[in-house]
């Protein structure tokens, strides 16, 4: 009997973040020094509310698309979010930094709120292009006594678990609702967007 789509995409994911994680746990055994720059990485996204915002808003966005964009919304954003840590420890310059953070949830969250069908090369643009904005910020402010594939560990870590944990929430949800999770999923873009919103305004 063949897997149902939902089971093969969640298999996906797992060997996404299965890819993701291992290495990542190596880096942070490889020394104490290492190992700071590691926690210092990772602090940082679950350190602001605008990454945490916007980091779970993929998740929730992946699970509203479905299918491959399970686990591919999330590995752009990543993959995207490496490109702009090392355009931030280049220094180079990305006009707009913090108003594309705090945009992104509300620009994300409001996608997954409108829960229209999307190309999964579009919504990979999408959240890879605010993904850059993190990355420059987790780039220009890495603590000097970092090394910079320790922190990058750190963070890609992090960010990793709260996309995690987006989808994972968002099929626990349907798990209790059955056929009205997609609705639950969609309120919750509401409320990330709202939340963006809010770290705008300076209400949070």
């Amino acid at each position: 009997m063949g897997q149902s789509p939902a089971r093969s995409s969640m298999r996906a994911l797992l060997v996404f973040l299965v890819t993701v994680l291992v290495p990542t746990a190596a880096f942070a055994h490889t020394g104490h020094g290492d190992t700071s720059g590691f926690i210092h990485g990772f602090m940082h996204p679950v350190g602001g509310l605008d990454h945490i915002l916007a980091m779970v808003a993929v998740g929730v966005f992946a699970y509203v698309l479905g299918g491959k964009a399970l686990w591919l919304v999330p590995l752009s954003f990543v993959g995207m979010m490496i490109v702009g840590f090392g355009l931030g420890i280049a220094g180079v310059d990305v006009p707009f930094v913090e108003l594309g953070i705090a945009l992104s949830s509300v620009v994300i969250g409001g996608a997954a709120a409108l829960g229209r069908p999307m190309p999964v090369a579009a919504a990979m643009s999408l959240v890879g292009v605010f993904a850059i904005f993190h990355g420059h910020a987790h780039g220009a402010e890495m603590p000097e006594t970092s090394a910079g594939l320790e922190y990058a560990a750190g963070f890609v870590l992090a960010t990793a678990l709260l996309h995690a944990a987006g989808i994972g929430a968002s099929f626990a949800v349907a798990g209790l609702l059955g056929r009205y999770g997609k609705a639950a999923a969609r309120i919750a873009g509401v409320a990330f967007a709202a939340g963006g919103l809010g770290v705008l305004a300076g209400w949070l």
